[in-house]
């Protein structure tokens, strides 16, 4: 379970789902424990979302989705999504202020976690940021597309996902994927120092604002990104996606997948 400290009207969250928090079912169920403890027991908190260590998130587990996406098993792979895709607008839809504490390197799904955030603060140090997903065979999926691109704009949103350019802090924050920049060991204190700049008696009028300002975001995922997204786990299970993700598991973990590659999801009909 992650750890969540009380700093007067801030909520600090660890995320320690396991050391580079990668992002599983395991990490889905923790993430959304502790949102169920901020809406039950710090309803007047702003969320300071971070990790440990030399990593924020390394975005999805290669040992549990990509075996996953090799099965091309449709219907499993559109369940896999339906639940990744909760966790991360759980975090967007978040009322009371949120920012993220990047500690270490945020990565694919792991960056997609920090600019769910209202805000964002990096340690100033050797952090990379990067959208490697089109890089390594996966599609990025609409509705993160509409995040992205509420977060930093279209023009850096395009470079980001398809290009997959992995940046230093101060690129970061140069393209507004982090809005400050902290020495490492002041980094949650800068971090709750921006969450405590709304008091809570003005909670409902920023969660208003909030809401105004993601409304087009919102409307473009109900009209056009969840439409496009029910194609997401075929493409998953494209065949040159597949031997792009066993190539980049050869370069991390430095041997061979052991998994098997499934049928077509026309002859699974058969």
């Amino acid at each position: 379970m992650w750890d969540i400290e009380r700093r007067d009207h801030v909520a600090v969250v660890t995320m320690n789902s396991n050391k580079a928090n990668v992002q599983n079912p395991e990490f889905f169920a923790d993430l959304h424990r502790a949102f169920d403890r901020l809406d039950g027991e710090f309803g007047d908190c702003a969320v300071v979302l971070t990790g440990r260590g030399s990593c924020f998130s390394a975005g999805i587990d290669f040992d549990y989705s990509f075996p996953l996406f090799a099965s091309r098993d449709e219907q499993a792979i559109r369940r896999w999504f339906e639940d990744y895709r909760e966790t991360n607008l759980r975090i967007f839809r978040h009322p009371t202020p949120t920012v993220a504490a990047i500690n270490g390197h945020a990565f694919a799904g792991g960056l997609i976690t920090a600019l769910n955030c209202d805000f964002r603060v990096a340690g100033d140090g050797p952090i990379k940021f990067s959208l490697n997903e089109v890089l390594i065979g996966i599609p990025m999926p609409a509705v993160y597309v509409e995040i992205i691109r509420h977060a930093v704009g279209i023009t850096n949103a395009a470079a980001m996902c398809l290009q997959g350019s992995i940046y230093d802090t101060r690129q970061a924050a140069q393209l507004g994927i982090v809005h400050k920049l902290a020495p490492p060991e002041q980094l949650i204190e800068h971090a709750v120092n921006m969450a405590r700049r709304v008091d809570p008696d003005s909670f409902a009028a920023y969660a208003f604002t909030k809401k105004s300002l993601q409304a087009r975001t919102w409307h473009a995922i109900a009209t056009h990104a969840d439409k496009l997204d029910r194609d997401l786990s075929a493409v998953m299970s494209d065949l040159g996606g597949l031997c792009a993700n066993a190539r980049r598991y050869r370069e991390i973990k430095g041997r061979d997948p052991s998994w098997e590659i499934g049928p077509k999801a026309e002859d699974q009909e058969k």
